[in-house]
C-alpha cells in the first residue's frame, strides 16, 4: 500500500521533470562551452582526442553543484506555477492546504540534493578537479603520449632534435625524416632517411628509430672531414625525456576536501594566507548548500503571478536571485581570502541578508492577506509591456503609410 498521499505524490512528479530536464540542460550547456576549448587545447599540445572526454568528466561534478541549485529552483517554480494558473492551487487552498503543507515535498528534493551537493562540492569535485589538473600536466609534459607533429621540428630532451615528413598508420610509418643528436664532448650525428618507424625495448626510458635507405653524417673535433655513412638500415636509440612526477593533491584550495579545508584553516603552522584562502572556501562550500534550503521559499512566492495574470516575470526573477546570491558568494569568498574581511563575516552576513528576503517573500504570500512579494514588479512589467507593444503598434503603421 503506497502511503504517500496522492497530493504528494502529484506534486512530486510535477517537481521531478523540469527539475531533471533543467538539471541535464544546465549541465550540457556548460560541458559544451568547455568542450570548444578544451578541444583546441588538447590540438595544441598535440594530445589524443580521448582526454577530452576524460577532462569533461572530471568537469562534471563541477558542472552539477552549479546546475542542482538551478534545476531545484524551476522544477519547484513551475511546478506551483502551474497550479496556480490552473486554479488548483485555489482548490488546494479551499479543502484546508497551507503553503507550510504544500512544501513538504519540496523540502524532500530540497534536502536530498543538498546533501548530495555536500557530497560533490565537499569530496567528489576536489578529486576530480586534481584529476582534471594532472590530465593537463600530462598533456603538456606528453605524458600522454602526445604524437610527434608532422612537419615541425621536434625536441625530445635537449639534445635531440627530429623533423618528420609524413606520418601513415598512427605513426607507425614514417617517411622524409631528419634527425640531430649532440654529445656532450662537442660530437654531432645527423640523419636523414627515407622511411623509419619506431620500436619499442627493453628500457622504458628508450625508444629505438629504425631509420632505412639513408644517409648518416659523423661530425667531431677530432675529425678533420666529417664521416658520410649510407645505410640501407640503421637503428638510432633515443632517450626519452624524464617526465616531472605530478604533485601531490592539494596544491590549491579546490583540491581539498571539507575535512581538509577546516584542518588547514585552524593550523597555526600554516601561513596565514594559506589559512585565510582555506576558510573563506570552506565558508564558501557551507553556504552554497545551505542556500538550497531557502530555494523552495523563494520558489513559492515567485511561482505565483497576481490573478488574472500569466506573466513569467517570476522565472526571470529566480535565475537572477540564483546567480547574484552565486556571485556575491564567489565576490565574498575573495575578500575573506585576502583578509580584507573576517571570511565568516564575508560570507555569512549576505546569506543571512538572502535567507531575510526569502523569509519575508514566503510569509507575504502565506500569511499576508492579498500578499503577492512581486505584485509590484507584475504590475511595473506589465506596463511597460502593453508601452513597447503600443509603439511597436506606432512603428508599424508609419512604416505601412510610408
Amino acid at each position: 500500500m503506497n502511503k504517500l498521499p496522492a497530493i504528494d505524490r502529484y506534486i512530486a512528479r510535477l517537481i521531478f521533470f523540469p527539475m531533471l530536464g533543467t538539471l541535464v540542460l544546465s549541465a550540457m550547456l556548460l560541458v559544451l562551452e568547455k568542450m570548444l576549448r578544451l578541444f583546441d587545447f588538447v590540438a595544441t599540445e598535440g594530445g589524443p582526442v580521448s582526454v577530452v572526454w576524460r577532462m569533461l568528466a572530471n568537469l562534471i561534478p563541477e558542472y552539477l553543484s552549479l546546475g542542482i541549485p538551478i534545476g531545484l529552483m524551476l522544477g519547484i517554480l513551475l511546478a506551483f506555477r502551474r497550479l496556480a494558473t490552473s486554479s488548483e492551487l485555489d482548490v488546494l487552498r479551499g479543502v484546508g492546504m497551507s503553503f507550510g503543507r504544500l512544501l513538504r515535498i519540496p523540502y524532500v528534493f530540497a534536502f536530498a540534493l543538498a546533501l548530495l551537493n555536500l557530497a560533490i562540492v565537499g569530496f567528489i569535485q576536489p578529486y576530480a578537479r586534481y584529476a582534471y589538473e594532472g590530465l593537463q600536466f600530462d598533456l603538456r609534459s606528453g605524458a600522454l603520449g602526445a604524437s610527434i607533429k608532422v612537419g615541425e621540428f621536434t625536441k625530445l630532451g635537449q639534445r635531440m632534435t627530429l623533423r618528420i615528413e609524413e606520418s601513415y598508420n598512427d605513426g607507425k610509418s614514417l617517411r622524409g625524416i631528419f634527425v640531430r643528436g649532440e654529445n656532450k664532448d662537442g660530437q654531432t650525428v645527423s640523419a636523414t632517411a627515407a622511411r623509419g618507424q619506431f620500436l619499442a625495448t627493453d628500457d622504458p626510458n628508450t625508444i629505438i628509430l629504425r631509420l632505412s635507405q639513408g644517409v648518416l653524417i659523423h661530425e667531431s673535433p677530432k675529425f678533420a672531414v666529417p664521416r658520410v655513412l649510407t645505410f640501407d638500415n640503421h637503428d638510432l636509440p633515443i632517450p626519452l625525456p624524464k617526465i616531472e612526477a605530478f604533485r601531490l593533491r592539494g596544491g590549491a584550495d579546490r583540491e581539498l576536501t571539507i575535512p581538509e579545508l577546516f584542518v588547514v584553516g585552524k593550523d597555526k603552522s600554516e601561513p596565514l594566507k594559506t589559512r585565510l584562502e582555506s576558510r573563506a572556501n570552506f565558508h564558501f562550500r557551507i553556504v552554497e548548500v545551505m542556500s538550497m534550503f531557502l530555494v523552495p521559499l523563494i520558489a513559492i512566492a515567485l511561482a505565483i503571478p497576481p490573478k488574472r495574470s500569466t506573466s513569467a516575470l517570476g522565472v526571470f526573477l529566480s535565475i537572477v536571485l540564483l546567480v547574484t546570491q552565486h556571485k556575491i558568494n564567489q565576490y565574498a569568498e575573495d575578500l575573506g581570502a585576502r583578509g580584507v574581511i573576517d571570511p565568516l563575516l564575508a560570507l555569512w552576513v549576505p546569506f543571512l541578508l538572502f535567507a531575510g528576503l526569502a523569509i519575508w517573500m514566503y510569509y507575504t504570500l502565506a500569511h499576508v492577506p492579498g500578499g503577492q512579494p512581486i505584485g509590484a514588479l507584475e504590475r511595473v512589467a506589465a506596463k511597460a509591456g502593453a508601452r513597447i507593444r503600443g509603439l511597436i503598434r506606432i512603428f508599424q503603421r508609419k512604416q505601412q503609410t510610408a
